[in-house]
């Protein structure tokens, strides 16, 4: 079981759905968690693994994306700390159909099968909080694929800075290569579209690192592009 100082059990008992778990319940919860480490680069879930269970960041960076064919792999998305991933693969209880990769060293927790399936049959705050978890990723891949086929570099990296992947930070601990590795960009790219970005007052670069300045003008500009 974890100590309350633990960072693995504060995130635990800090989630929304948390609070409405008896206290047998959430006992079970806090004991039942496990972590994993993985290091800049790792695969920390390989497609085809089993399902393990519901997978959150603690700290550090995933990708998630197809496995590499022909030494290309194409991502899905990048999830940050403080999120969670892996729903539908939890849900469907099939092996993962990509890849999870560390963009940075990470932590990992994942909150069992048997006591997610419980929670998803027995708690309504817990069942809630996954509709909406899953209305957000739904949105996110419908907003990514269109991008993906459709939209200018400019618009693709203004994207992945905007709150629909960024909701609760926007002085984000992101490189250019991390960001390039997300918007599926080279280096030089995402370079060229940051540089302009600050031009315009919209984001600061400090040692590859962007500060968001400004959603309204992040928003407007995700609208120009698009219509360009």
């Amino acid at each position: 079981m974890f100590c309350i100082s633990d960072p693995a059990e504060r995130f635990i008992c800090s989630q929304p759905w948390f609070g409405g778990l008896g206290a047998q319940l959430q006992q079970q919860v806090r004991a039942s968690v496990r972590q994993a480490e993985g290091a800049k680069g790792e695969v920390m879930l390989p497609t085809g693994s089993p399902a393990q269970g519901w997978h959150a960041v603690l700290s550090g960076l995933v990708m998630l994306r197809s496995p590499p064919r022909r030494t290309r792999a194409s991502a899905f998305i990048g999830i940050p700390d403080g999120e969670w991933f892996g729903e539908g693969t939890a849900l469907k209880g099939e092996p993962l159909q990509y890849e999870v990769v560390a963009l940075r060293p990470t932590r990992l927790l994942c909150l069992p099968l048997p006591v997610f399936n419980h929670l998803y049959d027995t708690s309504l705050a817990f069942t809630q909080y996954l509709a909406q978890h899953m209305n957000l990723r739904l949105g996110q891949a419908m907003t990514m694929i269109e991008a993906g086929r459709t939209r200018s570099a400019e618009h693709r990296v203004a994207l992945q800075l905007s709150r629909l992947f960024w909701r609760r930070q926007r002085r984000l601990n992101l490189t250019q290569e991390e960001l390039g590795q997300l918007a599926g960009l080279s280096r030089q790219t995402i370079n060229r579209v940051l540089q302009a970005l600050a031009a315009e007052g919209i984001v600061t670069l400090d040692f590859g690192r962007v500060a968001i300045l400004d959603d309204a003008a992040l928003e407007a500009y995700l609208a120009r592009t698009a219509a360009a």
